[in-house]
């Protein structure tokens, strides 16, 4: 393995424990190792493929916090090493997993990463994300105590739809993901996250209002933060009215405070 690739492996697991919690690596002890025969003998090894093998979600995801934090990090590897969509693969910097913590009360799910997003690694950073941090202040919560991600892992090229192929291409991951994180609560933010969440061909204005279920954890939605921001520069604000509605039916089922605003 070349330098570069070695390198580029480093990169996806350190992005891969950032997106699982991991704060802080432990120094390993330095360790002579054994050269072993197939070395010394000059015999190259075999490549890896290029194509990793589709994530099988465990029969039974484990219940211990610990272990489904090292899952979410075998996950998030899985994931920056795709290269199922090619289109996406061959212009991503890099792969967008997720983050917040595991367990946590609310996972806002959006469509799939912007230019920032894709810069940055993390889900909501640019202005669509700071407009959905004010959403989720009025709510009461903080952003650190929230999980946050995307249907999709990678950045479509242009911040197009995402495609059929490339949704079903993510399923299992995002699956996976969520079987993991564990939220109570989903809070789906736009028409693409509804459909691919819930597997429906349904408009987000026929989806919001009333609450749906995902694998037995109720979900909201709501309109993506970047189509308030879209209807602001026009002048109105309909919208940004009936997106404070959605969040106070989740407030009122989760069984918290709805501030008067």
């Amino acid at each position: 393995m070349s330098p570069d690739d070695l390198r580029r492996q480093l990169v996806i697991h350190l992005e891969a424990l950032r997106a699982a919690g991991v704060q802080f690596v432990p120094r390993a002890p330095t360790v002579a190792l054994p050269v072993s025969d197939t070395v010394k003998q000059g015999i190259p090894a075999s490549p890896p493929p290029t194509q990793p093998e589709p994530f099988a979600a465990p029969a039974v995801v484990p219940d211990g916090p610990t272990e489904r934090r090292h899952e979410l990090v075998v996950l998030a590897e899985r994931v920056a090493a795709c290269d199922r969509c090619p289109e996406l693969f061959g212009t991503r910097t890099q792969t967008v997993f997720g983050v917040g913590p595991i367990d946590p009360d609310v996972c806002f799910i959006g469509e799939a990463p912007g230019a920032d997003e894709d810069a940055k690694g993390e889900p909501f950073v640019g202005r669509a994300g700071q407009l959905l941090n004010r959403i989720i202040a009025a709510c009461g919560f903080q952003r650190a105590e929230v999980y946050i991600c995307n249907t999709l892992k990678c950045r479509p090229p242009n911040n197009r739809t995402p495609t059929s192929d490339e949704r079903d291409n993510c399923r299992d991951y995002f699956d996976s993901q969520l079987a993991l994180v564990r939220p109570k609560y989903i809070v789906c933010l736009g028409a693409t996250a509804a459909k691919n969440v819930l597997n429906t061909s349904l408009g987000i204005g026929r989806m919001r209002g009333r609450v749906h279920y995902y694998r037995d954890i109720p979900v909201v939605c709501t309109y993506h933060p970047s189509a308030l921001l879209r209807e602001e520069s026009a002048g109105g604000n309909a919208m940004r009215k009936d997106t404070w509605e959605d969040m106070k039916l989740l407030l009122r089922e989760m069984g918290r405070p709805v501030p008067g605003k």
